[in-house]
C-alpha cells in the first residue's frame, strides 16, 4: 500500500516553516490520539500517519532526503522507528508544555530571574515637591562575590546532573502517557555542584544589606513608585536580577496640606486687620510673601495665591497655595484693654444691625425657625 504525501497528512505546504508543522502535527495528535479514541482503528491508523510524518518533516536531514527523493529517499535506514504512542504523545505533551512552562529539553538555560523589591520612601513635602536624591538601605540577595554566583567552591564548576542529563526534568510513564516531572536530584537546575561555595553554601546568592541612592525627581506624591531596574534580588544560574520599586509616602506638613498640585494653609490675622485692612506675611514653599487682606475681611475667606503650588511630575503647570483668613480673638486683655473693647462695643450697638450683617441674617433665620414651630 503506497504512503500519502507527508505534507498532505499534516496539511501543511510543502514550503511550511517549522512552526507550522509542529503547530499542525500537535493538532492531528490531539485530535487521533488512541487514549482519546478507544477501539477506533481508524483514529489510531491517523495517529501513526501524523506521527510518521511530524519525524521526517521535523528533522532537516530526512525532510531534504524527502523532498528530493521522496519516500524512496527514506528507505535506507533514514526512516522513522516503530511507533509508540506512549513515546510520541509523550514528546508532543513536551513541546506543548515544555514551550509554555519551561520545560526540559537538552540545551536549555536554566536561568531564573531574581524576585522584585518594594521599599517605602518615607519623604518630607519640601523634599517631594523640589525633589531629592535619598539613600536607602535594604537586605536583598546578591551574588556571591567568592563564586561569583556559580555556587561552586572557587576552582571548580557544577557539574551535568546524572538523573536527567541536564535536562533539569525527567519524564515519568503512566500508560499513554509520558509526564514530565521537576528533577529531584538538580530542583530543574540541570547541574550539580559536588564541591559549594563555603559563603554561599552552593545557592550560589548571599544574604547582604546594600546602600541605593535613590533619585526623587520633583514634584512626586503620595502612592507615586519609582522603578529600579536591576536593583532587586540577584537571578540564580546566572539569571538576571529582579527589579526595586520604591513606593513613596509623603509624611504630614506642619502648616500645609497638598491636595494634587495645589496647597493650602489657614492664616490667622488680627481683629484689626480683618475690620480695617492690611497686610500679613504668608509662607509658601520657596519663601515668604505678603498677602493684601482687604477692609472687612470674615473669618474663613480664602484667598489665591498663583502658581505657589505644586507642579506635579505627570504635569506642565503647577498649581496654587489656598490661604484661608481666620480672624484670631485677643486673649489675657488687661483692665485698660477691656474698657477700650467695652467702649468699641457700645459703639457699634449704637450704629445698629449695618455693622453686624452676618449677625442680623442669623438672628433673623433663629426667629424664623422658631415661628414655624410655633404655628
Amino acid at each position: 500500500m503506497s504512503k500519502r504525501d507527508y505534507y498532505k497528512v499534516l496539511g501543511v505546504q510543502r514550503d511550511a516553516s517549522e512552526a507550522d508543522i509542529k503547530k499542525s502535527y500537535r493538532r492531528l495528535a490531539m485530535k487521533h490520539h488512541p487514549d482519546r479514541n478507544p477501539d477506533d482503528v481508524e483514529a489510531e491508523a491517523s495517529f501513526k500517519e501524523a506521527k510518521e510524518a511530524y519525524e521526517v518533516l521535523s528533522d532537516a536531514q530526512k525532510r531534504a532526503a524527502y523532498d528530493q527523493f521522496g519516500h524512496a529517499g527514506l528507505e535506507q535506514g533514514a526512516g522513522p522507528g516503530g511507533f509508540n504512542a506512549g513515546d510520541a504523545f509523550g514528546d508532543m505533551f513536551g513541546d506543548v508544555f515544555g514551550d509554555i512552562f519551561g520545560g526540559g529539553r537538552r540545551g536549555q538555560s536554566h536561568v531564573y530571574r531574581g524576585a522584585d523589591l518594594r521599599y517605602e520612601l518615607a519623604m518630607d513635602l519640601q523634599q517631594a515637591v523640589f525633589g531629592d536624591t535619598v539613600n536607602v538601605e535594604l537586605p536583598t540577595l546578591q551574588a556571591c562575590e567568592t563564586c561569583e554566583g556559580s555556587g561552586a567552591k572557587p576552582g571548580t564548576s557544577p557539574v551535568i546532573c546524572n538523573t536527567c542529563d541536564g535536562h533539569g526534568q525527567v519524564r515519568r510513564q503512566q500508560g499513554f502517557f509520558s509526564v514530565q516531572q521537576t528533577c529531584p536530584n538538580c530542583r530543574g537546575t540541570g547541574k550539580k555542584i559536588e564541591q559549594p561555595c563555603s559563603d554561599c553554601h552552593g545557592r550560589g546568592r548571599i544574604q547582604r544589606s546594600k546602600t541605593l541612592a535613590v533619585k526623587v525627581p520633583p514634584g512626586v506624591d503620595n502612592g507615586d513608585r519609582i522603578r529600579l531596574s536591576g536593583e532587586g534580588e540577584a537571578g540564580q544560574n546566572g539569571g538576571p536580577p529582579g527589579d526595586l520599586y520604591v513606593d513613596i509616602r509623603v509624611t504630614a506638613h506642619p502648616i500645609f496640606d497638598r491636595d494634587g498640585a495645589d496647597l493650602s494653609c489657614n492664616v490667622p490675622i488680627a481683629f484689626v486687620t480683618a475690620a480695617l485692612g492690611g497686610t500679613v506675611t504668608v509662607p509658601t514653599l520657596d519663601g515668604e510673601i505678603n498677602l493684601k487682606i482687604p477692609a472687612e475681611t470674615q473669618s474663613g475667606k480664602v484667598f489665591r495665591i498663583r502658581g505657589k503650588g505644586v507642579k506635579p511630575i505627570r504635569s506642565h503647570s503647577t498649581g496654587d497655595l489656598y490661604c484661608r483668613v481666620e480672624v484670631e480673638t485677643p486673649v489675657k486683655l488687661t483692665s485698660e484693654q477691656k474698657k477700650l473693647l467695652d467702649k468699641f462695643n457700645d459703639a457699634i450697638v449704637a450704629g445698629g444691625d449695618r455693622h453686624r450683617p452676618r449677625m442680623t441674617s442669623w438672628r433673623d433665620g433663629v426667629k424664623r425657625f422658631f415661628e414655624n414651630i410655633a404655628s
